[in-house]
């Protein structure tokens, strides 16, 4: 049945999402809120995700962060509880009777789901959004998507010819989020929070971002720890900064507590872009905050350690860098430094050569300056893109393909 007559026919239109983390449930909540707009209660959206996705309507199963998991280790702590909440995922989502599928990044565990409803109930169109890094390892994973996954939507740009060459399944660029708020960032005031946090007058700031997830923080703190040691006993130390989210806050206010340059710990995403734009360099985490540091026009160095073993089995890839900023313009601007290589006294040397007037400098802002125009999607905004296919599926099916 049409749209048109199912909502003449007091029909909803029924969305079953399934974010996996929080980037994937701010995804899923801009997406929704473009088709709360269009459909208003004649959408009813059930699944799993968190603040964002439960503000617009979204009835959940279970809390996603019962999920929200990250490592080989992580995962095989609470893997009972996982393979538990996917079976649970699979069976509401049929029991749903759902117009269409939507998964939002997290591969590991949406994927299942998805490809057991396929099996189960093979007239659901599936949606991914956010496609799994199958440009840099796993490749076969684009073809296997293919036989379960109706359309993906690429945030990034280069990633709709990555999964035609390997046998992916259909594809579209809506571009990335963050170029929804670019605008919002040039915005910002943020000597507001230079006032704010007392910074020093005339000292550079750095801004430290040692993830997200618990796993991460705890892998990254050891290292980012020693390097601010390192940085403390060089002239004119930094200004620290560490954006967290709000439930990480007195974690990691008590892990940081003996650094030599005591952090300022902000939480929300206006303080976390003020502190970008305060920022003469950045010592990141890889992954998603390297592109909102690049968005910023934020020089940085990335780290990043799984575990040896996640490291042999996960990241020994094909891609020619882990650093998302480096994926978009098709060189390694930024320097990375991935398990093995992860050694503070580099670290430091890196943020050094940021922190002053140098051509490591230069050359990286000048490249910075590119980003923005390589992530800008074809038409309309991220989240209207992406909506618009969602719309199209719930309307029409799988012949939306």
């Amino acid at each position: 049945m049409p749209i048109e007559s199912r909502l003449r026919a007091g029909e909803p239109m029924r969305l079953f999402a399934v974010a996996g983390e929080h980037s994937g449930d701010r995804l899923g909540g801009k997406l929704l809120a473009v088709l709360r707009r269009q459909l208003g209660d004649q959408l009813t959206v059930a699944g799993v995700g968190a603040e964002d996705m439960l503000a617009q309507g979204l009835a959940p199963i279970f809390p996603m962060d019962d999920i929200a998991v990250m490592g080989i280790t992580d995962v095989a702590k609470r893997l009972p509880l996982l393979v538990r909440r996917m079976y649970e995922t699979a069976a509401a989502a049929r029991a749903f009777h759902p117009h269409a599928l939507l998964i939002i990044d997290s591969p590991d565990f949406t994927h299942p789901v998805a490809r057991r409803l396929r099996k189960q109930c093979p007239e659901v169109p599936i949606i991914d959004y956010v496609s799994p890094t199958v440009w840099a390892w796993r490749p076969g994973r684009a073809r296997a998507m293919a036989r379960y996954v109706d359309h993906l939507l690429a945030l990034l740009p280069f990633e709709p010819a990555a999964h035609a060459r390997l046998g992916g399944p259909p594809c579209t660029y809506v571009g990335h989020p963050i170029v929804e708020r670019l605008d919002w960032i040039h915005g910002l005031d943020a000597m507001e929070l230079s006032r704010r946090l007392q910074l020093t007058p005339g000292r550079p700031v750095l801004a430290v971002l040692p993830g997200s997830r618990r796993g991460v923080v705890r892998r990254m703190l050891p290292d980012f720890t020693e390097t601010i040691r390192l940085l403390s006993e060089r002239p004119n130390p930094p200004d620290i900064i560490v954006p967290t989210i709000l439930e990480r806050r007195e974690e990691l206010s008590e892990m940081t507590k003996d650094w030599q340059l005591r952090p300022h710990i902000v939480t929300g995403e206006a303080d976390k872009f003020s502190a970008f734009k305060l920022a003469r360099a950045a010592l990141a985490a890889s992954g998603t905050v390297t592109l909102e540091l690049a968005a910023a026009g934020t020089p940085m160095v990335a780290a990043y350690r799984v575990g040896p073993l996640a490291y042999q089995l996960r990241w020994l890839g094909s891609a020619p860098s882990m650093i998302l900023p480096n994926l978009v313009l098709g060189r390694n601007f930024v320097p990375e430094y991935l398990e093995t290589a992860v050694h503070p006294e580099v670290l430091a040397d890196r943020i050094s050569e940021l922190l002053a007037d140098t051509p490591a400098r230069a050359a990286q802002m000048a490249a910075l300056a590119e980003i923005s125009g390589k992530l800008a999607p074809p038409s309309s905004n991220p989240s209207e893109a992406a909506a618009a296919i969602v719309l199209r599926y719930l309307q029409d099916g799988r012949s939306a393909s």
